[in-house]
């Protein structure tokens, strides 16, 4: 069965008319190759097979069409589960749990950021690289700075730092964005992530203990105010006395400094204040609530369905502060890989479904977005849980030996 390019407007119309092709036909499909604006070769099972190991009998019985359907590219065996990820995950629309809809309408009657009903959402499915110039234009990254609403005067002037991230760290090439979920137990890719130039974690994930699987580097860590709000230890515990510190606090939807000040969703002022004072020495920023909702906005313009009227997550914004700092990204375990669990840290036994697929953050709309945004292949998903992107310093293009990552060689993507 081959399909013929189409120009219907967005991939997901694409694949849906192709499934309801291949169920037509009663074909199994293995693979589908999509490209920004075509559909290119559908293949069933025999003719799959026949392309790849030769087999002449199979091709006889198919005919000339079999014959015919060769494949583009030098193809895994179709036992390869990577090829077949894209039609289970549900880092595609059609596959949204149920429970995220649920979590969506109940978040939708509180309201609690007063978000618009009324939500803009573009009105045609954007390549890749369309997307990326979005993000880039509309998602900047912003930390408060002495002067900036209610934060003024000598008090605040005293602890806001004076320079920029971008000032205090300098150019970065490689980094990595490495998540806290359980996924990444057994992992195996501490010295891989140690090779970066710089390494963000989050919240309370450790190194000690886990760095065969997660490293040792950390040059940033994102924190929600509830862990500076909550921790007893956060003035004396060694894990936050490396690396650059980031707090960020969910604020009202419309970025207004003062609201915000007035009612934060974690007062967690005082003991920013109070971490100053003790380690003067220490880079702590506070992330401006604009970049949490600027974020969202995209993210909802650029799904199908409404999305939880809460910010984005703790990852998803450690994504985009990266994204603003480095060349190139490689996110781990952000979209799950073969050792996916409902295990929510790979330090904790805290198991939860809810930690994969999200309950107040739109979670799994950022992995969608993510996956749109993807440089990297679904076999570097599937087996090491890695997505690579590029950064706001590289705008243009990123270019993939597609061949050569389907045939499983190592190669990595070059953002030019």
């Amino acid at each position: 069965l081959t399909c013929r390019p189409t120009s219907l407007p967005g991939v997901e119309h694409r694949v849906a008319a192709v499934r309801r092709t291949a169920q037509t036909h009663k074909c199994h499909m293995y693979l589908l190759l999509l490209c920004n604006t075509s559909i290119f070769t559908l293949f069933s099972e025999s003719i799959y097979s026949a392309a790849l190991k030769g087999r002449n009998s199979e091709d006889q019985r198919m005919g000339a069409q079999a014959t015919s359907a060769k494949p583009h590219l030098n193809l895994r065996p179709a036992g390869n589960a990577c090829l077949e990820e894209e039609y289970r995950s549900p880092w595609n629309s059609s596959n949204v749990p149920q429970q995220v809809f649920h979590s969506v309408k109940m978040w939708n009657a509180v309201n609690k950021f007063h978000v618009p009903y009324k939500r803009r959402r573009q009105k045609f499915f954007k390549s890749r690289d369309e997307l990326q110039r979005e993000v880039e234009e509309r998602v900047a990254l912003r930390t408060v700075r002495a002067g900036d609403g209610p934060f003024s005067g000598d008090d605040w002037d005293a602890f806001l730092p004076k320079k920029d991230l971008r000032e205090l760290l300098g150019p970065m090439k490689r980094c990595a964005v490495v998540m806290s979920s359980g996924s990444m137990r057994d992992s195996s890719l501490g010295s891989q992530i140690d090779e970066h130039d710089a390494v963000i974690r989050f919240n309370a994930a450790p190194t000690k203990g886990f760095s065969a699987d997660v490293g040792n580097k950390t040059t940033l860590r994102l924190i929600n105010s509830q862990v500076n709000c909550a921790n007893a230890k956060f003035l004396s515990n060694p894990l936050y006395h490396t690396g650059v510190l980031i707090v960020w606090d969910p604020a009202p939807y419309s970025r207004d400094l003062y609201a915000w000040y007035k009612k934060p969703d974690f007062n967690f002022f005082p003991k920013y204040k109070e971490y100053r004072k003790a380690h003067p020495e220490q880079p702590f920023y506070i992330l401006s609530p604009s970049v949490q909702w600027d974020l969202w906005d995209v993210i909802q313009e650029n799904s199908e369905t409404d999305i939880q009227p809460n910010p984005p997550s703790s990852g998803m914004l450690g994504i985009t502060v990266m994204m603003s700092l480095c060349e190139e990204i490689t996110i781990y375990e952000f979209l799950p890989s073969r050792r996916r669990s409902d295990l929510c840290y790979y330090f904790k036994g805290h198991i939860n479904k809810q930690c994969t697929i999200g309950h107040y953050h739109p979670l799994t709309f950022e992995k969608m977005l993510i996956k749109r945004l993807n440089r990297g292949h679904n076999c570097d998903i599937h087996d090491f849980g890695k997505v690579s992107l590029c950064g706001y310093s590289r705008p243009t293009s990123c270019v993939l030996n597609v061949n050569s990552c389907i045939m499983g060689n190592n190669v990595k993507p070059l953002c030019v």
